[in-house]
C-alpha cells in the first residue's frame, strides 16, 4: 500500500476529500492569515466571530446552552458550512470556463441532464435540491461538458429561489455562447414545504427558462422535453 506521503498533492487532496466529510477538517491557520481560521480543500477560511456569536444567540434563544458539549463547537461548524454551501457567490467566470469554448461547426441539439445540486432557500436558509437538464443549440460555439454541472454549481451555491436560479442558467450560458438558444428545467424538493409550512413530503417544484429557438419554436421546446423523458442509459 502505497504511503499518503508518496501520494501526488492532487490524489492526497482526492483522499482526503474521501477520509473527511468536506468541512470537518478544521486545520489552525493563524500563521497563514494571522488571524484563526480553518483551512479546508487547501483554502484559509478568516473566522472573525461575528457568524460564531450570531449562533450562540440564535441556540440561545430557542432555550438551548450554547457551551454544553454536543453545541460547544456548532457556531464554529455552522460558519464553515455556510462559507461552504455560499462558495458560489466567490466563483471568478472567467477561471470556470478557463478557455474552453470551442468553435466547431455543429448547430443541433445538445443535451446535459440529471445534474444533482444543492442549494439554500433565501427565504428560511433551508435546503431544496435535485437535478438540473439544461440544452443549447450551438451556433458554431459549444462549451466543455464538464463546465455546464460546474454552473449549475456556482450559481446553486448561493441563497436561491429556485426561479431564479434557473434563469441564471439559461442566461449564463445564452451571454458566453450566444447560441440559437437555451433550455433549462430544475425539478428539486424543498425543506421548507417538508420540515415546515404546508409540511408535504414528496411536493416536487419544476422550473423551466427558454430562451431563443426553444421560447419562439415549440418542435424544438418539444424536442428538449423528449429528451428529457427517456431514461439515461443503464436506467
Amino acid at each position: 500500500m502505497t504511503s499518503p506521503t508518496d501520494l501526488p498533492p492532487n490524489v492526497r487532496r482526492l483522499v482526503d476529500e474521501i477520509e473527511s466529510e468536506m468541512g470537518e477538517t478544521d486545520v489552525d491557520v493563524d500563521d497563514i492569515t494571522g488571524s484563526r481560521g480553518y483551512e479546508r480543500a487547501g483554502e484559509a477560511v478568516t473566522a472573525n466571530g461575528r457568524v460564531e456569536a450570531a449562533v450562540r444567540e440564535i441556540l440561545t434563544e430557542i432555550g438551548e446552552e450554547p457551551d454544553r458539549p454536543g453545541l460547544a463547537g456548532t457556531p464554529e461548524r455552522v460558519h464553515r458550512m455556510y462559507t461552504e454551501l455560499t462558495a458560489g457567490y466567490h466563483v471568478d467566470p472567467e477561471r470556470l470556463i478557463n478557455g474552453a469554448i470551442f468553435d466547431i461547426a455543429y448547430s443541433e441539439m445538445v443535451v446535459v441532464k440529471d445534474i444533482p445540486f444543492y442549494s439554500l432557500c433565501e427565504h428560511h436558509l433551508l435546503p431544496f435540491f435535485g437535478n438540473a437538464s439544461v440544452a443549447y443549440i450551438p451556433r458554431g460555439r459549444v462549451i466543455g461538458l464538464s463546465k455546464i454541472p460546474r454552473i449549475v454549481e456556482m450559481y446553486a451555491r448561493r441563497l436561491q429561489v429556485q426561479e431564479r436560479l434557473t434563469q441564471q442558467i439559461a442566461e449564463f450560458l445564452q451571454e458566453r455562447l450566444a447560441p440559437q438558444g437555451v433550455g433549462v428545467v430544475l425539478e428539486a424538493t424543498h425543506l421548507c414545504a417538508v420540515m415546515r409550512g404546508v409540511r408535504k413530503p414528496g411536493t416536487i417544484m419544476t422550473t423551466s427558462s427558454v430562451l431563443g429557438l426553444f421560447r419562439t419554436r415549440d418542435r424544438t421546446r418539444a424536442e428538449f422535453f423528449a429528451h428529457l423523458e427517456r431514461p439515461a442509459p443503464g436506467a
